[in-house]
């Protein structure tokens, strides 16, 4: 085990720090002995993050999973569900990464071998453009964007839920992680859930995982 990584068991250590159009700070960091990959205010992959989405996952199940042709994810980053996808559910079904931000894909190669999936397509794109436009449909889509800290607004309107609907196999599920830190927040995800119910979607809410997250699986 090498210095830094050790020494993170006490405090986090940067050890290389970047931008990009889309995110003003980015920076890998050794933390508890693990890299991540964090912008100013947040945790963008592995960490808490992949806690959380491990746990989402482990919710559908490794049964229903392993059975899944296609997985699509809007909002890679450094790519944590991927790995986890791959490494700890063996998946080896088409997964197709679709993120903006160049920069956290190039980080995620260089830290965390992302380019070493065989199994994965990586767009760089805008999500609400991609499944508008997509003809392609998934047994399970994980969406998990944010600028810095913030939810864009297009991921809660009717527009942007329809499109994921249409992409969606029959019995596919979706997986949604939102961040309620406030009461807006909380109000803007209880008229969400009222969306997805006028659906007629079945949703499991799982509130303050690792702080503010908040899962929503549906199908």
């Amino acid at each position: 085990m090498n210095f830094k990584r050790l020494l993170s068991y006490l405090i986090p250590i940067k050890i290389y720090q970047t931008k990009s159009d889309i995110n003003k700070n980015l920076e890998i960091t050794w933390n508890n002995g693990q890299l991540v990959l964090d912008s100013k205010n947040t945790n963008f992959s592995y960490g808490n993050l992949q806690k959380v989405l491990r746990f989402s996952l482990k919710k559908i199940g490794l049964s229903k999973i392993s059975n899944f042709k296609t997985i699509l994810v809007l909002g890679v980053a450094g790519g944590s569900v991927i790995k986890t996808l791959v490494d700890e559910f063996e998946y080896k079904g088409k997964i197709t990464g679709v993120e903006i931000d160049a920069e956290t894909i190039n980080l995620a190669n260089k830290y965390f071998g992302l380019d070493k999936i065989d199994n994965l397509q990586i767009i760089i794109t805008d999500a609400e453009k991609f499944v508008k436009e997509i003809n392609e449909t998934y047994d399970l889509i994980i969406i998990d964007i944010f600028e810095d800290n913030i939810m864009p607004n297009f991921l809660f309107e009717n527009t942007f839920i329809s499109n994921i609907l249409k992409i969606l196999n029959t019995n596919g599920f979706v997986i949604f992680n939102t961040i309620v830190s406030d009461n807006s927040a909380q109000i803007r995800n209880e008229k969400f859930v009222k969306l997805i119910e006028s659906k007629k979607r079945t949703l499991q809410r799982i509130p303050n995982l690792e702080g503010d997250n908040e899962l929503l699986i549906l199908n």
